[in-house]
């Protein structure tokens, strides 16, 4: 059986040091051309590009003062809509936030993207819980994180409001999002020249959603794509973003730091669905001397690396060893952390998919033409288009 294999692709590689080890040009479209060019290379189900609403910080909540890392991203949505073009098969999976954006124009967005790469477009859905990112904004005021994480006794992420409230609001956005995608049905666009109708109006329906955080009347400005719903997928470290996954995402992305986690969380996420795939998270440094590359770039960052995922390294045997004791405890893909662009890319771009082709666990060629088709996923059909 097929393990699926996403790479999550950050700056220059998810060490804060990587950038001194090859200097890329991380603000060029080159540069993130030649890295998906990669990953497609090795027949990898999708690539995620991070964003947020602030430039990169030691710190919880705020800008430090570092000028030794790099600081500062491209617009994720916009960047994977550059490209789509280059490539053909590959996922392209932008991060957008559901705090202070509009679900409306991250759905137009998605969906466009969905349509410019031919059916390969999926979502990763982010809450921005930081304040110096509201003020970015000034229409809510939130509490700086490192308060909510010092209370005393602790925080309960399971109860704390503002978190609660955060994972609320992403919910109804996914569902707007949802919703605006189903509003033209397949065939609303008709192009009918003899009788001068571009659009059968009766297939564009008002999706009339009102709820909490957002009153959406509808329809979307953007036909629906041609996945019928891309891929939503969201990072989840605890209960409250697993009910919002199990809620309303395709693939959720975990952060298990043994197989004995794992199979823990997995349970967890099942009793809340048992549709959503589970993806694990790993940083990895692959090669023979992948332990040297990270302590010499630990050394350079004055700083051991620390992570919400496990960090592995070691050899592309030794990473395919974990990854199938993994899947054997309900994993069912993963997204890869490379430590350095573009090395630890090719490493497994090239290193980890022939040693797990080898074992059979992984595909000789894309069976598919969307990302849905890659993940096993059902075209679905428009929610109105029984209205019509």
């Amino acid at each position: 059986m097929t393990l699926h294999l996403a790479v999550a692709l950050d700056a220059a590689g998810w060490h804060p040091a990587a950038w001194r080890e090859s200097s890329p040009a991380v603000f060029s479209a080159g540069y993130w051309a030649a890295l998906v060019a990669e990953a497609e290379r090795g027949l990898l189900d999708f690539v995620t590009i991070e964003d947020a609403l602030g430039p990169q910080s030691t710190l919880p909540d705020g800008f430090d003062d570092r000028t030794d890392q790099v600081r500062g991203r491209f617009d994720a949505v916009l960047l994977a809509a550059r490209l789509a073009p280059p490539t053909t098969r590959i996922g392209l999976v932008p991060t957008a936030t559901t705090t202070h954006t509009e679900p409306f124009h991250v759905a137009i967005g998605i969906a466009t993207l969905d349509h410019v790469s031919g059916g390969r477009a999926g979502w990763r859905a982010q809450v921005s819980p930081r304040a110096a990112e509201a003020r970015h904004f000034g229409r809510r005021e939130f509490p700086p994180v490192d308060q909510i994480l010092n209370r005393p006794g602790g925080v309960d992420l399971s109860t704390d409001p503002h978190v609660r409230d955060l994972f609320a609001e992403a919910a109804d956005a996914v569902e707007v999002a949802r919703r605006l995608w189903d509003s033209w049905e397949d065939d609303a666009e008709i192009r009918d020249v003899a009788t001068g109708r571009f659009i059968d109006r009766d297939k564009l329906h008002y999706i009339d959603f009102a709820g909490r955080f957002f009153s959406v009347k509808g329809p979307s400005i953007t036909p629906r794509p041609p996945q019928g719903q891309p891929v939503v997928t969201a990072l989840a470290h605890a209960r409250p973003p697993y009910e919002f996954a199990a809620g309303g995402a395709d693939v959720v992305y975990v952060t298990p730091h043994s197989a004995e986690q794992a199979r823990a969380i997995v349970e967890e996420v099942r009793g809340l669905s048992g549709d959503v795939k589970i993806f694990a998270d790993l940083l990895v440094f692959l090669g023979e001397d992948a332990a040297r590359r990270k302590a010499r770039l630990d050394e350079r960052d004055g700083a051991e690396l620390v992570s919400d995922a496990a960090i592995f390294t070691g050899t592309a045997g030794e990473l395919a060893d974990v990854l199938l004791e993994w899947r054997r405890a309900g994993i069912q893909g993963f997204r890869l952390r490379p430590g350095a662009l573009p090395y630890d890319l090719t490493q497994i771009a090239r290193g980890l998919t022939a040693e797990l082709r080898g074992r059979g666990a992984f595909r000789h060629a894309y069976e598919a033409a969307t990302l849905r088709g890659l993940l096993g996923l059902p075209r679905p059909v428009s929610r109105y288009a029984e209205v019509s």
